[in-house]
């Protein structure tokens, strides 16, 4: 009879505490609405380095963490093929140089100044044998054999400088585009080295001395040294909530219970279809003493901010627009701005009033 009676009292408690609603009155403090975000932090001006040639790895010229300059070596590639290459090339343009022909141009200037000797000769006798006709010395046969010789000699004398003058411009021109070939392959061997293209530190190097390289894949990370940003993930239904300027409150695994401040400065336009969302660049406003790249963040950008707000908790809204008082009545409300537990009530309570949560 004992037992049953304990047995009793303990339904009759359980069957009480059931029964026995949770409460809660409005209450006026700060709330703000956000839009979620994750993302990595990065160094400014982070990028990956590209060779521009494919080969294997000669030498690494750098180790994570040193800082370099732009157009510092970071890396050579083996460049025997490129070497010989430019040897080659420099062999021609010495070869095709006006200099190195200098003794073809110099044969035909004497070539030009026998003809042009020819070519007074012969004007002399044509002008002689001229003036004997005039006297009525000699015969036509002559005087037309000293004409037609003077017209070979000038023609002779013609042909010659014309020689000279296209030899001259094909000598220059090759000169010219052996030069050029030279360069060419002298960049293309300045390609084999791998440079850095901005101030900044190296955070990876990628490859090993050995390996084969191409233009498809990174060798090393470089980024500033001293300024990060915070590289955001925003869901294509939240971008258009999300504008330049506004803050942002973050936190990191790796300074745990710690909230930390930034701004966004950057939306992409362009989404990324595989994850349906959007890259936010924001900057620090408040920042950790050591920060590196690659570290996971979640932060809650604030659309909007409201000092004074008339709240309550957001389970105790029911069907987005109503509330259930301590006298049990449905009594509907015009709700404002909302985050993850509170929801501003704008009309329909006041802070005296006494709600009753919802029986899920």
């Amino acid at each position: 009879m004992k037992l049953f009676y304990l047995l009793f009292m303990l339904m009759l408690l359980l069957f009480s505490c059931q029964g026995k609603q949770e409460k809660t009155q409005p209450t006026v403090e700060d709330i703000s609405e956000s839009v979620y975000a994750s993302g990595v932090v990065k160094s400014k001006n982070q990028y990956q380095v590209f060779p521009t040639v494919s080969g294997i790895i000669q030498q690494i010229l750098v180790t994570e963490g040193d800082v370099v300059k732009k157009g510092d070596p970071l890396i050579k590639v083996d460049n025997e093929a490129a070497r010989l290459s430019t040897e080659n090339a420099r062999i021609a343009a010495e070869y095709s140089s006006v200099s190195a022909n200098r003794e073809k141009l110099n044969e035909l200037l004497e070539t030009i100044d026998l003809a042009r000797s020819r070519k007074q000769n012969d004007s002399l006798l044509l002008v002689r044998q001229r003036n004997l006709w005039a006297k009525q010395i000699g015969t036509q046969v002559e005087l037309e054999q000293r004409e037609l010789n003077y017209k070979n000699s000038v023609t002779a004398y013609r042909s010659a400088v014309l020689r000279y003058s296209d030899l001259k411009k094909q000598l220059n021109f090759a000169a010219r585009q052996s030069q050029k070939n030279l360069q060419i392959s002298q960049t293309m061997t300045g390609d084999y080295t791998v440079k850095s293209e901005t101030n900044g530190k190296v955070y990876s190097v990628l490859k090993e001395q050995g390996e084969m390289v191409s233009p498809q894949v990174p060798v090393a990370v470089i980024g500033d040294a001293n300024e990060f940003i915070l590289e955001l993930q925003v869901d294509e239904y939240d971008i258009a909530r999300v504008k330049p300027g506004q803050r942002v409150l973050l936190n990191l695994d790796s300074y745990k219970g710690q909230v930390f401040e930034g701004k966004v400065y950057k939306i992409n336009p362009a989404m990324n279809e595989r994850t349906r969302s959007f890259t936010v660049e924001a900057s620090f406003v408040s920042a950790p003493p050591a920060l590196y790249p690659n570290l996971t963040t979640e932060a809650n950008i604030i659309i909007q901010a409201k000092k004074n707000a008339l709240t309550i908790p957001r389970e105790y809204l029911l069907d987005g627009s109503y509330v259930l008082t301590e006298h049990k009545e449905k009594v509907p409300v015009t709700t404002g701005l909302k985050d993850y537990q509170k929801v501003e009530i704008l009309d329909g309570l006041t802070k005296d009033d006494v709600l009753l949560k919802p029986v899920q």
